[in-house]
C-alpha cells in the first residue's frame, strides 16, 4: 500500500513480549497473506524497544492490552503518537480464532489501513 501511494513511509510490526522473537509469522498467517499476494516468509518477530518511539511517528496497538504495555514502554522524551489500532476495539489474536480467524484479522486491518494511511496523508 505504502508503494502504491508512492510513499516514502518506513513501517515496521514488532511485539511487547519477547516470546517469539526471531520466529517467522504463523504458518496460517503465511499462507492467509500468500492468497492477498503479500509474502511475510523473510519476517522474523522483533520485541518493541523504547528507542521505537524515537524511530516513528505513530505506534499503533492491536489491542487494549498491548496498548497499557506500550504505555509502560514509552519514554517521556518519546514523539511516537501512540494509537489503539481499531480506535474503539481490538483486532482479535488470529491464534485462537480457528482456520479463518488469520483472514479475518487481514480483513480488519487492510479495510482498517485505508482510513489510517488518509488520514496520515491529509495531515
Amino acid at each position: 500500500m505504502v508503494a502504491e501511494a508512492g510513499l516514502d513511509w518506513q513501517i515496521d510490526s514488532a511485539g511487547t513480549g519477547a516470546w517469539h522473537v526471531g520466529s517467522p509469522p504463523d504458518p496460517r498467517m503465511i499462507q492467509a497473506a500468500s492468497t492477498r499476494g503479500l509474502d511475510l516468509r523473510p519476517l522474523r518477530a522483533r520485541q518493541v524497544e523504547a528507542d521505537d518511539f524515537h524511530r516513528f511517528d505513530h505506534i499503533y496497538a492491536m489491542d487494549r492490552s498491548n496498548h497499557a504495555d506500550l504505555t509502560d514502554i514509552q519514554p517521556q522524551d518519546g514523539l511516537a503518537q501512540l494509537h489503539l489500532f481499531l480506535e474503539n476495539a481490538d483486532v482479535p489474536d488470529p491464534y485462537y480464532g480457528g482456520e479463518d480467524g488469520f483472514d479475518h484479522v487481514l480483513d480488519l486491518i487492510q479495510a482498517r489501513l485505508k482510513t489510517v494511511f488518509d488520514t496520515l496523508i491529509s495531515n
